[in-house]
This record gives C-alpha cells, sequence and structure tokens, in this order.
C-alpha cells in the first residue's frame, strides 16, 4: 500500500478495495516468480475465490516489467515481457492495448485504445489515479484500478498472430495525441492515436495481414527493433508505415506467403 501511494494518487476512499488489489498482486507475483515465469493472462470468467478482478494487481505488475494478455491472449502477453526487456532500462514504455473505438469525424479521425481495467502506466503521460468503479462483467466486486491517459508522441502497435505454418509479427506506425474530448463515462487508462498512413487504410491493411484487436503498444521500442527481433526468431515481419497502401501490402502478403512456404 505504501508503494501505491508513492506511485499513484488516490482518487478513492474506500481502500480496503485497493488493499485487496495489493494482495492479489502478491499472490500472482509469488506465483510468477515461483514458476519463473515473467507474463502471465487470465480472464474475467474462471476467477474461483477471487473477490475482484485484478485490475490495479495486473497494471502495478506490468509497471514492474511483467507481461500480460487479456482473455487468455498469451502471444501478447509474451510479447510484452519481451519489448518491455527491450525498451529503456530494460522495462519501457510498453502497454497491454486494446483497440477500444474510433472516432469516425472527418478531419479527427482517431483510434482510441483501451482496455476494461488493464493498461501498463509506464505510458501514462502524467501521475496515475486509483478509483474503484463498477465493472460489467465478471460478476464480482467493484475492482480497483489505475485511471489514466496515454502521452503523446509517436510509437507503433504491435501483434503476433499464428499462420497456422508460422508465426507473422505485425507492427504499425502511429502517432499518439491527447485525447481530443472528455470521457466522464470511461473510467480506465486510455491513449488515443492516428493510425498510419490514416485510418481507414491503417485498418484496412491492419485487418488484411491479420492483426488481433489486442496488441502491444510502444512508446520506445522501434519499428527497426521489432524488425531485427523477428529476423533473429524466424518470424515473418510486416510494417505498416505512412507510405504503406492496401495494394502494396497485399502484393507484399502475397509473395511472403510464397517464400515462406518454399522454407
Amino acid at each position: 500500500m505504501a508503494v501505491y501511494r508513492d506511485s499513484y494518487d488516490f482518487a478513492t476512499d474506500d481502500i480496503e478495495t485497493v488493499r485487496y488489489q495489493a494482495r492479489e498482486e502478491i499472490a500472482i507475483r509469488k506465483m510468477m516468480d515461483a514458476e519463473g515465469c515473467s507474463a502471465f493472462s487470465n480472464t474475467f470468467q474462471d476467477l474461483y475465490g477471487m473477490k475482484q478482478l485484478p485490475g490495479l494487481a495486473t497494471q502495478h505488475l506490468m509497471a514492474q516489467g511483467y507481461g500480460y494478455g487479456g482473455e487468455g491472449d498469451w502471444k501478447v502477453s509474451a510479447m510484452q515481457a519481451i519489448m518491455k526487456r527491450m525498451g529503456k532500462d530494460e522495462n519501457g514504455a510498453s502497454a497491454f492495448m486494446e483497440d477500444y473505438t474510433y472516432n469516425l469525424v472527418p478531419g479527427a479521425k482517431y483510434s482510441l485504445g483501451a482496455h476494461m481495467l488493464e493498461v501498463c502506466p509506464s505510458v501514462a503521460s502524467a501521475r496515475p489515479r486509483i478509483e474503484v468503479h463498477p465493472l460489467g462483467i465478471g460478476d464480482r466486486e467493484d475492482p480497483a484500478r489505475l485511471v489514466f491517459e496515454g502521452k503523446e508522441g509517436d510509437a507503433i502497435v504491435v501483434s503476433l498472430i499464428d499462420m497456422g505454418g508460422r508465426l507473422r509479427l505485425i507492427c504499425q506506425n502511429i502517432h499518439c495525441v491527447k485525447p481530443i474530448l472528455p470521457m466522464p463515462n470511461l473510467p480506465v487508462a486510455r491513449v488515443m492515436w492516428q493510425a498510419m498512413p490514416d485510418l481507414e487504410t491503417g485498418l484496412e491493411c491492419w485487418i488484411t495481414a491479420g492483426g488481433a484487436h489486442h496488441t502491444v503498444l510502444s512508446y520506445d521500442v522501434s519499428a527497426e527493433q521489432m524488425k531485427d527481433w523477428a529476423t533473429i526468431m524466424g518470424i515473418e515481419f510486416v510494417h505498416i508505415t505512412k507510405d504503406t497502401t492496401v495494394e502494396s501490402l497485399e502484393k507484399e502478403l502475397f509473395l511472403n506467403d510464397i517464400a515462406w512456404k518454399l522454407r
């Protein structure tokens, strides 16, 4: 609890709920450390005797360098742990992320990334707040979580997918912005960004390549680093940039498929 107070602002008087998250964090960390694990996943259904979904607990574990993936997504969990190590001081600004919704207003088209509880505070633009709010899934007590906005700047989102005979690493350049409007009814951590080359083209390219809705968002790991890592690991690498078109990507994927089948 003292560590929480040093790191975050308490925006709740429900101390027992925060204390329960601390208990969950300690238990999860002990279990992972005992098994030599650096990443984990969970679901919002198989909670057994737990009173709350681990929100703040998961977020603070990610802040310490552990990887996480929601809804059993082990691939994004592993990728976050790997990208954390690639980043600054071997625990960089890389976060579990999900495409939550889109702002489709002409001239202001953005993606809004968030999750129901679990986004790493390493990407926060200011000191995160601990808040307690109802959660409509899981059928448990209202959990404590960190609420914040992501910082501005260039970043990447990364998705590792299984192609059936090989793995493909999809990396997209993005530019994160300060959210363009208040979101009082979204009490979770969130990041707003412009997808490259633009929202519609970027989304079509992402879907064409097979990108998932869970990603790792990173401010301090570059696309070049991810390409190098993919080369070392023998993984196909697909990069969506400001210059990518749907046609050029389709051609690249076609040629990649032939090349990888011949390996």
